[in-house]
């Protein structure tokens, strides 16, 4: 078992995809994306071992963040942009649960952004699936951060004027321990990154391509057509040469000249050049690499899968020794005294006691 569920109680007995699920009725628009996630996840959790007490999901605001609602599991549906600042309370006050953050490309990158990059950088034990859809779907279609530029919305009649964000880019640039991006509707890639990411000690972020099929419909048909996909989408095997397209007959090189990574036709000359795909680089030099091969208009081009993968020391881990050394050099603290500090006194006496 590794750190991560270390501490973690183990279910009494085997469990099933159907205990983790709630008795509330799923109130998604129908073909929403957000359906496949659930079933993936739902099905995941049995996977753990663990005991559905010990198991949290902590939301913010959006259509992803009624997560916690069709879990059963313990949750939170929190306030907008704050589900990685709760979470981290309780992942390191409690080190016995499991916890979880759902939350949007809105939620996440937008108001709650601040608390989305202090929480990677810190490697506090948590595991976030960030669901990108590309667009506000709760407050009806709405450009978001990671709209692409000229994105025509309601509140952008004319074509959005903002950069988007690439959340793989800014995970990294965060220094974060544990990278990756899948795709809602293949239940066998999300699952097996789900497994990655739950193995992860600290702070694991998944991208999860998600379709909005009411506000932003077929945002991601170029990486979900069986077609289009085996040119577009790059699967990223840790160990293994960085090959895509029909017959493996593109891959992945780094630009001599300008040290870039650009994607070639594979030949003979230039086979001994492709990038072997190395997870677990001390650097995260050649994954933002990866991160910006995609186009983010087309999509075309778009690797999937884990980025970096990483053992950093865990938050968690560090303050619980930290306060148990306290322990040890100053003995148990006593909070009601520290509170009150050396120079209290008690309204309605004098300093020698006498009742005034």
């Amino acid at each position: 078992m590794t750190e991560a569920l270390r501490l973690i109680p183990r279910a009494e007995a085997k469990l099933a995809a159907k205990d983790f699920k709630s008795d509330q009725e799923v109130r998604w628009c129908p073909g929403c994306g957000d359906y496949a996630v659930l079933a993936a996840v739902q099905g995941f959790m049995p996977e753990l071992g663990l005991a559905k007490e010990n198991i949290v999901f902590v939301s913010g605001i959006g259509c992803s963040s009624r997560f916690p609602y069709y879990m059963n599991t313990y949750g939170m549906h929190s306030i907008h942009g704050r589900a990685p600042a709760i979470a981290t309370g309780l992942a390191t006050s409690r080190r016995d649960l499991s916890v979880w953050v759902v939350t949007g490309d809105g939620d996440a990158l937008s108001i709650g952004g601040n608390h989305l990059i202090h929480a990677l950088r810190r490697n506090v034990n948590l595991k976030i699936l960030l669901f990108n859809n590309r667009i506000y779907g709760l407050t009806k279609g709405q450009y978001s951060p990671t709209s692409e530029l000229g994105k025509i919305t309601k509140s952008t009649p004319m074509g959005s004027l903002d950069a988007p964000f690439n959340p793989v880019s800014l995970a990294l640039g965060a220094e974060a321990s544990f990278v990756a991006r899948t795709v809602d509707s293949d239940r066998k890639h999300l699952t097996e990154v789900l497994r990655q990411a739950a193995d992860h000690p600290g702070t694991a972020l998944v991208e999860i391509y998600q379709n909005c099929n009411i506000f932003n419909d077929g945002a991601f048909d170029t990486l979900k057509d069986q077609e289009q996909a085996k040119e577009a989408v790059i699967r990223l095997e840790h160990g293994q040469p960085i090959r895509f397209g029909t017959d493996g007959n593109k891959g992945v090189i780094r630009n001599e000249r300008t040290g870039d990574l650009e994607v070639v036709e594979v030949t003979p000359a230039n086979e001994t050049r492709i990038l072997v795909h190395d997870a677990h680089a001390p650097s995260p030099t050649n994954a933002f690499a990866l991160s910006r091969l995609a186009d983010p208009d087309t999509l075309h081009r778009t690797p999937i899968g884990v980025f970096r993968s990483i053992e950093r020391p865990v938050y968690d881990t560090l303050m619980a020794d930290q306060l148990e050394t306290a322990v040890e050099q100053h003995g148990k603290a006593d909070l009601a005294a520290l509170l009150a500090g050396a120079d209290a006194y008690v309204l309605g006496q004098s300093a020698e006691g006498v009742q005034q």
